[in-house]
């Protein structure tokens, strides 16, 4: 004998069911050492660039791209950002990459720009003044960037 489950159960529920996926929504992360990381080789690699040896910028270039793109490939999907729980793919959505590598390409565009127009106003270490702006805005705007990616995803299932 199957009983009939009323509007309010059926509410009480789906509302259980809601919490429960936007609880699985707010892990939708990177994890703190990957802004920060970033942020650091960021400005190692503008006072590099800042000593005014090519061959040494482009190993350091070489070597900073390399070591992204070796933790990216784990947590950039923005499944991953602590060792409780992996986000699936469907719910993480395919954004975050896509937003995070279009950020940083911005950020390389901005880099450059302050580092012209500090060089241009004759400040000493340019890149290296302009790399610590950038920092800044990696370490401040980039978990706000995935905040809007959880809203995002937040909005898609409701």
């Amino acid at each position: 004998m199957e009983r009939q489950v009323t509007p309010l159960e059926a509410r009480v529920a789906l509302d259980a069911i809601e919490r429960g996926r936007m609880r699985v929504i707010e892990e939708i992360d990177l994890p703190r050492w990957y802004w920060w990381g970033l942020a650091i080789g960021w400005i190692a690699l503008g006072y590099i660039t800042d000593l005014g040896h090519p061959w040494l910028t482009a190993a350091a270039t070489l070597a900073f791209g390399a070591t992204h793109s070796a933790a990216a490939r784990r947590v950039l999907s923005g499944r991953h950002r602590t060792h409780q729980l992996s986000v699936s793919a469907q719910t993480a959505g395919r954004d975050t990459p896509r937003l995070v590598l279009t950020g940083l390409i911005g950020l390389a565009g901005v880099t450059i720009a302050a580092a012209i127009a500090l060089q241009a106003d004759g400040a000493g270490h340019p890149v290296t003044i302009a790399s610590i702006f950038v920092a800044l805005i990696i370490v401040l705007g980039g978990p706000r960037l995935l905040a809007e990616v959880r809203r995002r995803r937040g909005r898609a299932g409701s």
